[in-house]
């Protein structure tokens, strides 16, 4: 007997998920069915593939050679049916999307809609992770970065640039009084920064030898929205761009310190992809899609 797409599908999920359970949930079957699908894939190739114990799921030898294998047919399969639905003018399939929590929830969310409205057919996935991610390691499409890109073997997208202001809520400015200069701001007030990197803690502002100011945080946080919200609780002031704040600032709940003092420091966004042959449709109509609501045009 020949080995089935489902099969394989159940495999694949196995691995990636890490289990038999979370992989039904993913496919939207049963524990038990995902299990008869390995049993019946095992028995064809006649080798066991997954080592089962009480705790995991450990690929063998002969699991790890199957499983590029698999992956390969199925990836066939998905272009092959995408590039019906490009026939069709429609392109289709899951379209797996990675930003910064901050960047998603303020600037990927709102566009959802609109973007489902215009490509129905593309089942978007999105994930949230605000450390920098391998992208086939994390099985993902487009990784949206904020700031200088490091790595040379991806294929990147300019979506524009976001501006960078120094900001505290009112009742943090009542309590502890509006900062005047850059050495009084440094001296006498609580600063919120990031965990890492520390270019994240530069500022644009200059510090007494004239150089961009490097904050020491007396709170520190790994996430911008963790840094917002500290922020408009009044526990600090912050600096953070222009994409998460503009709603508050337009409603008055933080507002802007030192703003004559600030440099247009601006911090370049991209979305980043892997692309080994020809840009798929379904990569191409998002990057279209977010350079027009952003201003950057239509993709190469």
């Amino acid at each position: 007997m020949k080995t089935t797409l489902e099969e394989l599908s159940a495999y694949t999920t196995v691995v990636d998920t890490g289990s038999i359970t979370a992989a039904a949930d993913q496919l939207g079957q049963t524990s038990s069915g995902v299990s008869r699908a390995l049993g019946r894939l095992e028995a064809k190739l006649a080798t066991t593939l997954l080592q089962r114990t009480t705790r995991r799921l450990e690929l063998t030898e002969e699991g790890r050679i199957f499983l590029a294998q698999a992956r390969k047919i199925l990836a066939a399969v998905d272009e092959a049916e995408e590039q019906m639905a490009v026939r069709r003018e429609q392109p289709a399939g899951r379209l797996r999307v990675n930003a910064a929590v901050p960047y998603m929830l303020h600037v990927v969310v709102p566009l959802v809609a609109e973007f489902r409205n215009l490509y129905p057919a593309i089942e978007l996935e999105l994930n949230s992770s605000d450390a920098i991610i391998d992208l086939l390691e994390h099985r993902t499409d487009i990784a949206i970065r904020i700031g200088a890109l490091q790595d040379s073997t991806l294929h990147a997208r300019p979506l524009g640039t976001n501006g960078l202001r120094v900001l505290a809520s009112p009742a943090y400015l009542k309590a502890h009084g509006r900062p005047r200069t850059v050495a009084a701001l440094v001296a006498e007030h609580s600063l919120l920064g990031f965990t890492q990197p520390a270019s994240l803690n530069r500022w644009p502002l200059r510090d007494a030898d004239g150089n961009e100011l490097q904050i020491n945080p007396s709170l520190l946080a790994s996430s911008g929205e963790t840094l917002r919200q500290l922020a408009l609780a009044g526990a600090g002031i912050v600096c953070l761009a222009d994409f998460m704040t503009h709603a508050d600032r337009a409603a008055g709940d933080l507002v802007q310190v030192l703003p004559r003092e600030t440099l247009d420091v601006r911090q370049p966004v991209h979305a980043v992809y892997y692309r080994n042959t020809q840009l798929s449709a379904r990569i191409a109509c998002f990057l279209d899609f977010m350079g027009a609501r952003l201003g950057q045009g239509k993709a190469a």
